[in-house]
């Protein structure tokens, strides 16, 4: 959430689903809301598909392993990390990391990573948890407080197209030119 956005007060009239919508948006703004959930979506193949049970027809597919205990161990942690992530903002870090160890540990033991599925969402949901950050709101300067305007005299008229200055009185204006030849042939190291 942008800290300079304009804070929502709610009005009379609002409608109850309007006034849902702008709590909700707040309370996702202030924590890392996409990485829980991509994290928390991420769970449930790992966990699912070792104890899924697919029937076509009188055939029964099961799709059982032997790591079936890790399985579910990975899922119901991953499903952890991310209410943790929404609750508890300062493990980020930790949530992050330990969300990527486990999705790469599901490879192998939950049917790749519940067929990749759960796989990609833990990976995308640690990797958005370790990028957020929390947003400072910024405070408001006053105007006799904010720093006075210094005239720079003659490096006013320095200052080529769209604001970047321009070359100075020792170097030479020709682009072409490469550094060996510039200035007379003179060598400068910086």
């Amino acid at each position: 959430m942008n800290p300079q956005a304009p804070v929502y007060v709610r009005a009379e009239d609002d409608a109850w689903l309007t006034a849902v919508y702008y709590r909700f948006h707040a309370w996702s703004g202030r924590r890392p809301f996409w990485a829980g959930l991509f994290t928390f979506l991420g769970g449930f193949p790992i966990a699912y598909f070792p104890y899924a049970d697919l029937r076509l027809g009188n055939v029964s597919l099961a799709m059982a392993t032997t790591g079936g205990a890790g399985a579910l161990i990975i899922g119901v942690l991953l499903i952890t990390l991310g209410l943790a992530l929404w609750f508890q903002q300062a493990i980020r870090v930790f949530a992050g990391v330990a969300a990527i160890l486990l999705a790469l540990v599901s490879l192998p033991v939950s049917n790749l990573g519940g067929f990749f599925m759960g796989f990609i969402l833990s990976m995308l949901g640690g990797a958005l948890a370790l990028s957020w950050a929390p947003g400072e709101p910024v405070e408001e300067v006053p105007a006799d407080r904010r720093p006075a305007v210094v005239d720079m005299g003659k490096a006013e008229s320095a200052v080529g197209p769209q604001g970047f200055p321009g070359p100075r009185e020792t170097e030479t204006a020709h682009a072409s030119e490469t550094t060996a030849h510039a200035d007379g042939g003179r060598n400068s190291a910086g």
